[in-house]
């Protein structure tokens, strides 16, 4: 499966937001990772709704919404959300996983299954069939610029062996967390093809951009 970048969008400078999208369209980017935290069931606020409302204004590069708040079944019309887009949210933030994979499918969308780093690959034995993806946190969900949790490579690995053994071979396992080069490489190696892109990947202070994206796609790609 062809490897996608999806930039993390609360990494990015207000002041230079247009200019930053223009970048990712230019770059051939895949999606914009919108990190939405309800200060609950994470400990910190991020990307409203307006936000991203105007961020569909600024750029036709479809979303992929990563819900990290409670009870997001009752909050998905809250996001507009358009068909093609990736969805996620966290097993531990509902009890009806599979109703909502199906509203989001309503809407014409890709529901993924959130893992926390902590959170074990069983939860995922009845739910497969309803999902497009699995995101992989490699640090607890929060905060950028945490270190990647070592146990994230072989959870990469068991879980391809899991999706491949039983037929979801067209699944995609995307990663949120620390994807620098040197990570995203092994990363990529163990069986992951959707890479979230944050501070320690894209947004690194005093770095060209573009340059950078061409170097994290370049990583992931060999």
């Amino acid at each position: 499966m062809k490897p996608k970048i999806s930039p993390s969008v609360m990494c990015v400078p207000l002041q230079a937001l247009e200019q930053t999208l223009r970048i990712f369209e230019q770059t051939g980017i895949e999606y914009l990772h919108m990190d939405v935290m309800d200060g609950t069931f994470v400990p910190n606020f991020m990307l409203g709704t307006d936000f991203i409302k105007q961020i569909r204004s600024l750029t036709t590069i479809p979303l992929d919404i990563h819900l990290m708040i409670t009870r997001p079944e009752d909050k998905l019309d809250w996001f507009d959300i358009k068909p093609g887009e990736y969805v996620s949210f966290h097993y531990e933030a509902t009890n009806h996983a599979q109703s909502l994979c199906t509203k989001i499918r309503d809407k014409g969308a890709k529901p993924m299954l959130a893992l926390n780093p902590a959170t074990p690959l069983a939860v995922l034995d009845e739910l497969l069939p309803d999902l497009d993806g699995v995101l992989l946190m490699g640090v607890n969900p929060g905060f950028a610029g945490q270190k990647l949790i070592p146990q994230t490579i072989d959870k990469i690995k068991r879980l391809r062996q899991m999706l491949d053994t039983n037929g979801y071979t067209k699944t995609v396992i995307q990663i949120d967390g620390n994807t620098s080069e040197e990570n995203v490489k092994k990363m990529r190696a163990a069986g992951a093809d959707f890479f979230v892109g944050g501070t320690a990947g894209l947004f690194m202070k005093g770095y060209d951009l573009t340059e950078r994206i061409n170097n994290f796609r370049a990583c992931i790609c060999k």
